[in-house]
């Protein structure tokens, strides 16, 4: 196995095994991490949201763009840049937030989920395979969103900003924020651990490139399994973590924070898979290179706030209820709409030459 196979392997476990922790240390159960549902619960404690089980400074999030932007700057890698279509980011990253809350959960919980026994994660799992297989598709054919470039070193402090001013906000604890008395938002590891773990899982996953999306989209495009390696071994580390707590309940019902809803837990995570691939990674990854200094990425994680806090405002997200008639509606529209700009956000072939002759 190469040495960066094995950094890849050493990342997963570690991920997998802090997954575990947290749920272990105060988290909802298979939510010890949770991109998306960090970013809705991070919306709704600066009151972007009024959901008021879900309201919560998820100290986790801060973590991820602290420990990337950390790491960045020790190796070299902290670069300033951007303009690659930062608009159509910002609303597609909201769009990637509802469906995701259609299925509950972002694609790294998906495989805590499954960890964890619950099965409705593997339809969410197929569907988010196909929505990757789509994107390739539209990648294929010339999909981009346009290139970035070098920006001031300003542009790219943003997200670490961002995060720093959560940290301050966590431990100053205004009367301002808003804070879950019960439910999942009530829930969550103390303040200390959940911000060490985000800082460890940022920090290895900005030096080994950590992504879901891009380890199957990989392993579709050019058979490598080199990022899907670091999923496969969140698994296998959380599956054994769970057995140990006694964590580990299989089947489709009675599930954590889950519905059984199987047409909607596929098309969610469809349509997410679809939009995370044009978008150039999953929910993790966009918070990873933010704190690396790509402000389109730091645009998309706002998209993600924002998404998430719709998602909550007009009834659009799920619960273990089920999937409310509005958020059925809301994931063709957006399936709809990635779709579209699959189909309309390219170059083709004759309009490079045509620059290029110019």
């Amino acid at each position: 196995m190469s040495g960066e196979r094995k950094k890849m392997l050493g990342a997963g476990l570690l991920v997998g095994a802090l997954g575990v922790l947290l749920v272990v240390l105060g988290n909802p159960k298979n939510m010890g991490v949770c991109v998306v549902c960090f970013l809705r619960d991070i919306g709704g404690a600066l009151g972007l949201h009024r959901a008021a089980i879900v309201q919560n400074l998820r100290m986790e999030v801060p973590g991820f763009i602290l420990g990337s932007f950390l790491a960045a700057v020790l190796f070299g890698e902290f670069k300033s840049r951007g303009g690659s279509n930062p608009i159509l980011r910002f609303f597609m990253g909201a769009m990637v937030s509802i469906t995701a809350l259609v299925f509950l959960g972002c694609p790294l919980r998906m495989v805590l989920r499954l960890a964890a026994g619950d099965l409705n994660a593997v339809v969410g799992l197929i569907g988010f395979a196909c929505g990757i297989a789509v994107g390739i598709y539209f990648l294929k054919r010339g999909f981009t969103l346009g290139r970035s470039y070098p920006q001031h070193k300003v542009a790219g402090a943003v997200g670490p900003a961002f995060a720093i001013f959560l940290v301050v906000l966590a431990v100053a604890a205004p009367a301002f924020i808003f804070r879950s008395g019960s439910g999942p938002g009530s829930m969550a590891a103390p303040l200390l651990y959940s911000l060490g773990a985000g800082l460890l899982i940022g920090a290895v996953a900005q030096r080994t490139r950590l992504c879901m999306v891009g380890g199957i989209r990989d392993m579709i495009m050019f058979k490598d399994s080199h990022l899907l390696l670091g999923f496969i071994a969140i698994f296998v580390v959380a599956l054994i973590g769970n057995l140990l707590a006694g964590s580990f309940n299989l089947g489709f019902a009675d599930q954590p924070v889950a519905h059984t809803n199987h047409f909607y837990n596929f098309l969610g995570m469809l349509a997410t898979g679809l939009g995370a691939a044009l978008l150039g990674g999953c929910p993790l990854r966009q918070l990873i290179l933010a704190g690396e200094g790509d402000s389109d990425a730091m645009v998309t994680v706002m998209g993600l706030i924002v998404g998430a806090a719709t998602a909550h405002n007009f009834g659009l997200a799920a619960s273990p209820a089920g999937v409310p008639v509005n958020g059925q509606i809301a994931n063709w529209v957006i399936l709809a709409l990635f779709v579209l700009i699959g189909f309309t956000a390219h170059e083709t072939r004759k309009t490079t030459a045509t620059k290029s002759k110019k």
